[in-house]
């Protein structure tokens, strides 16, 4: 299974001490240089968050050939955004990790399967790694992490919570 990311569901789980989850759930995950950068060389410490990114070994960073499609994403997607959804295409991805809404709306376009922070903290719960998902929900709130009360109120129906 080849997975790619985008910044915000790896730093929103290294943040809750979850970060594990991705390499249980998904092995290996691929990200672009600009997610790379974005995460380690430029992103803020947040909650341990570079230290955990830069030091996967399981992660790993790949250059985007097609800059042209990136040129293209721009209009529309930060440059993150953009690199992930090109490279997913590059690499024929099962899956995208994706939380920002434009991002999520543009792989839909595209027929790309998409999962993001939220959807990995359910599944967590749903294959018996987390008893609840409440206090997780919390805790990315508390850092920082923008989820609306629709998300958490349907996150938890679906979770029984």
């Amino acid at each position: 299974m080849i997975i790619v990311s985008n910044t915000t569901p790896l730093i929103g789980l290294a943040t809750i001490r979850r970060f594990d989850f991705l390499r249980q759930f998904f092995g290996e995950i691929y990200i672009p240089r600009a997610v790379y950068d974005e995460a380690v060389v430029a992103g803020k410490e947040i909650g341990g968050a570079k230290r955990e990114i830069s030091t996967a070994t399981w992660i790993h960073t790949v250059a985007v050939q097609d800059r042209l499609a990136v040129e293209v994403l721009l209009d529309e997607l930060d440059l993150g955004e953009a690199e992930t959804i090109v490279l997913a295409r590059e690499l024929d991805a099962d899956w995208v990790l994706m939380d920002e809404r434009k991002g999520r709306r543009k792989l839909a376009q595209l027929r790309m399967s998409k999962i993001g922070t939220v959807g990995i903290l359910l599944k967590a719960k749903r294959v018996g790694l987390l008893p609840i998902v409440h206090p997780e929900l919390e805790k990315l709130r508390r850092r920082g992490f923008s989820i609306s009360q629709a998300v958490v109120d349907a996150v938890l129906q679906q979770a029984g919570e």
